[in-house]
């Protein structure tokens, strides 16, 4: 038996195909990749509730460095409210600011770490960690203790990330430092680039961490100043597995590029190199594929299927470059200046290494970090003791 069939139904059903066929479009005209590396629509501004969230004036009160690791291992994935990201510094001022003057006391250790639940950047959502000694005295959490070291010597941290496919360890590239004069704050030289492996849940003061020499590092620089985590996982959108390093070389600022799959990331032997044409084994042969970039830096994936080099020009300079690349590893577009950073309109002040945080970044926008520190250090700080710390843009993407 045949059924009526009502034309109100049928217009109904009609105009819903019709419908679902233009969204289908639509998305597909959305996920069309940008092949554009020499253009991009933006505006930019500051954000001044991350920056007064490191303006602080007991304990931790100022510090660089800054490189954010979500718990959740989503580095591409802005996070939720109980998403905890591990938030890293280097040198970091410990003591207490009262009436805007420094109080005797504080001391500067070479790393701390902060955690923040989620993406608001409210007081109540953050905390900051150091450690203490017998004598309850501020010391950093890492301090060399591989073969190589010497006493004297010590970490700036540089990036890390949670690794999904090792038992959700977590890895920090720390760079091993060493002043060659005692008397000069600004004689410090890199001595090796190691990683330090935190087991799963690990916490402060993190007395399970694991040390490990890397072969990552030339006579001029080496590897771990930005990671791109390029795994499912992480909620990247064109993942292909593999963890994806960052170095700097030479006096130029000579960008490098590294991967391995996350799985063998101890196995320095499966590590390859981009030398211009292919993945190569031999370090020695790696190409550059950008240059005047920041010790620090980011590459973040954007919607339109790019992905975003972020980094201060030259490394100390007021102006925030960008450049765009088809693929992890370039080819990169010509320099987009994003940003001119105000503090080193004042004499002494300096600004330096600028990055993306996508896990910290609303969609559609990039957050961006970039410190400010001063060359007569001892005295500027005493004078502004506030001036030794993070500040923040965003970049917005305009549709």
């Amino acid at each position: 038996m045949k059924h009526p069939v009502n034309i109100f139904q049928f217009l109904i059903f009609i105009s819903a195909l019709w419908c679902f066929s233009c969204r289908n479009s639509a998305n597909k005209m959305d996920l069309e990749p940008n092949t554009d590396i020499e253009n991009l629509s933006f505006t930019v501004e500051e954000v001044t509730d991350w920056t007064a969230l490191f303006n602080r004036t007991s304990g931790w009160f100022g510090a660089d460095g800054i490189f954010a690791i979500p718990l959740n291992g989503k580095e591409n994935v802005t996070s939720e409210d109980e998403t905890e990201t591990l938030i890293l510094f280097s040198d970091t001022m410990i003591g207490l600011v009262e009436d805007n003057k420094l109080q005797p006391g504080q001391v500067m250790v070479n790393n701390s770490v902060a955690y923040l639940k989620g993406s608001d950047p409210t007081e109540e959502n953050i905390s900051f960690h150091w450690k203490e000694n017998e004598e309850e005295r501020p010391v950093s959490f890492f301090t060399p203790q591989t073969p190589s070291s010497q006493e004297s010597d010590y970490y700036w941290l540089g990036d890390g990330f949670l690794n999904t496919e090792l038992d959700n360890t977590i890895y920090v590239f720390a760079y091993r430092m060493r002043n060659m004069d005692k008397n000069e704050d600004w004689s410090f030289k890199e001595m090796g680039t190691n990683l330090i492996a935190l087991p799963a849940g690990s916490k402060p003061p993190f007395s399970n961490q694991r040390q490990i020499e890397t072969p990552l590092r030339f006579e001029n620089g080496g590897f771990g100043a930005g990671i791109f985590v390029n795994t499912q996982k992480s909620g990247a959108p064109d993942p292909d597995g593999y963890i994806y390093t960052y170095g700097v070389r030479g006096k130029e600022k000579n960008l490098m590029v590294a991967r391995v799959l996350s799985a063998d990331f101890e196995n320095f032997s499966e590590w390859r190199f981009w030398d211009g044409k292919d993945w190569n084994s031999d370090m020695e042969k790696v190409s550059y594929v950008a240059e005047k970039v920041s010790n620090e830096l980011s590459v973040s994936a954007l919607p339109d299927g790019r992905y975003a080099l972020v980094f201060t020009i030259s490394g100390i300079n007021p102006i925030i470059g960008l450049q765009l690349g088809l693929s992890p590893y370039g080819p990169f577009g010509p320099v987009i200046n994003i940003w001119e950073s105000k503090e080193m309109q004042q004499k002494n002040y300096i600004t330096y290494n600028a990055k993306a945080h996508p896990n910290l970044s609303a969609q559609g926008e990039l957050l961006i970090s970039y410190n400010v520190n001063a060359f007569d250090f001892s005295n500027e700080i005493q004078a502004n003791p506030n001036l030794y710390r993070p500040r923040f843009i965003k970049l917005i993407l305009n549709p």
